[in-house]
């Protein structure tokens, strides 16, 4: 690995795509500086566009780190964070990486009983299951302790079972990680938004009841900015249809700020 580098400022960068499809309203979130990952895509299968999505994340992610900036994500949906990977592993960058989920995201074609493919991604990272998407940027398998999982709240039960015989570290609640009760060195932190309960944002592709307040993510996610480990961060957004009054993107934004620090 190269020698840890200072991360001087951060390269905010918008991939406005739900597995592969555009969601324009996402562009209304830009600022000056931001970088937008919106390649012209083929009228081929999901996973092509998606393996091109992907490529553009992967770029982006090792340019920002080459140049001391730390990338700070934003998305539509958690395949993405599979380019994010590939970019920091193209920068040389170690990493444990947290995830934060009410879905565990760990399942394969044999347990998911949809066959989404936004259901996967972290299982594909660690080795199981589909591999096209991880092969097509080439990353580098994640080993499974090198993965901590929180929340997960809601599993199917092939999933669960999955979830189980790994070494993926999963946290149930994650306010057990309060006062650095996370792994040591450089974190790459992941905000799935609907983590938070359904009362306080509405505009979800896949609800989930429970969860922790926002009030109660910020206080860990303020004590992950102030350690200094973060040097990469994502959120998936909501779903830009549904949040009419726009309270949903707000709670969510404010959430991730306070991660970013």
């Amino acid at each position: 690995m190269k020698p840890e580098k200072k991360l001087l400022s951060d390269q905010f960068i918008l991939t406005p795509f739900f597995t592969g499809e555009p969601v324009p309203a996402f562009n209304e979130l830009v600022e000056e500086g931001w970088k937008i990952v919106d390649p012209a895509l083929p009228k081929e299968d999901q996973q092509a566009r998606m393996d091109i999505i992907h490529e553009g994340i992967a770029k982006e992610t090792e340019a920002a780190l080459n140049g001391n900036k730390r990338p700070v994500h934003i998305m539509g949906d958690c395949c993405c964070t599979i380019g994010v990977v590939a970019g920091l592993q193209r920068a040389e960058q170690d990493f444990t990486f947290l995830w934060f989920d009410s879905h565990g995201d760990f399942n394969n074609w044999e347990t998911s009983p949809s066959g989404f493919l936004g259901g996967m991604p972290l299982a594909m990272m660690v080795g199981i299951g589909e591999q096209r998407l991880t092969k097509a940027v080439k990353l580098k398998t994640l080993p499974e302790d090198q993965v901590w999982l929180s929340d997960g709240r809601d599993l199917d039960p092939g999933e669960l079972q999955l979830l189980e015989k790994s070494n993926v570290h999963w946290i149930k609640d994650p306010l057990t990680l309060l006062d650095g009760n996370w792994p040591a060195g450089p974190l790459y932190v992941h905000f799935d938004s609907d983590v938070l309960p359904t009362d306080q944002v509405p505009a979800m592709r896949y609800p989930v009841a429970g969860g922790r307040r926002a009030d109660e993510w910020q206080s860990l996610f303020q004590q992950l900015a102030a350690s200094g480990q973060v040097v990469a961060t994502s959120m998936t957004a909501w779903y830009p249809s549904l949040d009419k009054d726009g309270k949903t993107a707000e709670i969510c934004l404010e959430t991730y700020r306070t991660l970013i620090g």
